[in-house]
């Protein structure tokens, strides 16, 4: 991926919140800092949220953290994305929150005004990846194709997302990636359940996956934070 600016680390935290509402952060929680820039290294999950109300953004995140997942993509498909993405800016600074389903330069920009630390792409154009590039954040533009790989290796970046993972190849594809292109590494994203990361994870090129299993739609709309520290739990312990 393109040389970015790491993010630096906050000395504050968030206050505790009452054991009814979210959990508290784990005193083991990985730093908030990216590594070179690199968002691939920090847990082997990335949960994909999709929220419609941005109250809920603070006591995900929170649960996310505390269950070993620091990496954070709210998604740009709802209207409270972007109100999301800023609250768990300001309040969750343990958490390295980002937007995906970046569509258009302008949703770049919007998203990093509001607090985003990295931006994703389901697939990128020139003119959407110029922007992208421009915000001086990390990027995981979204590939499919062995062209599309190429294309970005020419420009010097070598992480991105591989979407829709399991419809455009899955495992059995990526393999067969690695050799021709051992530079690139990537996200696998898309039909990704608990089942099946280990799967991705155990790939030389695959530095992480996105999912969404930690994140179930029932568990946020009847705001069970507990149930969705245990489902990020699970998902960290398969990077060990």
């Amino acid at each position: 991926m393109a040389p970015a600016r790491p993010a630096s680390p906050s000395p504050s935290s968030s206050p505790s919140p009452s054991p009814s509402s979210s959990p508290s952060p784990s005193p083991s929680t990985p730093s908030q800092q990216t590594p070179g820039g690199s968002l691939l290294g920090l847990a082997p999950v990335i949960p994909v949220v999709v929220l419609d109300d941005p109250a809920d953004a603070v006591p995900l995140a929170r649960a996310l953290v505390a269950g070993g997942l620091p990496v954070v993509e709210v998604t740009l498909r709802t209207s409270a994305a972007r109100e999301a993405i800023r609250a768990v800016a300001a309040e969750v600074p343990e958490a390295v929150v980002g937007a995906g389903t970046v569509l258009t330069p302008e949703q770049a920009e919007e998203a990093v005004d509001a607090g985003a630390r990295f931006l994703v792409s389901p697939g990128w154009t020139d003119r959407l990846l110029e922007a992208m590039l421009g915000c001086d954040v990390p990027v995981l533009p979204g590939v499919s194709t062995a062209s599309e790989v190429i294309a970005l290796l020419e420009r010097g970046i070598t992480e991105m997302k591989f979407f829709p993972a399991e419809a455009a190849g899955g495992i059995p594809y990526l393999k067969a990636l690695a050799s021709p292109l051992p530079r690139a590494r990537f996200c696998p994203t898309g039909g990704i359940d608990e089942a099946r990361a280990p799967g991705y994870l155990a790939l030389p090129n695959v530095g992480c996956v996105g999912g969404t299993w930690m994140v179930p739609g029932d568990a946020i709309a009847e705001r069970d934070w507990p149930r969705v520290q245990r489902l990020a739990e699970g998902a960290a312990a398969l990077g060990h």
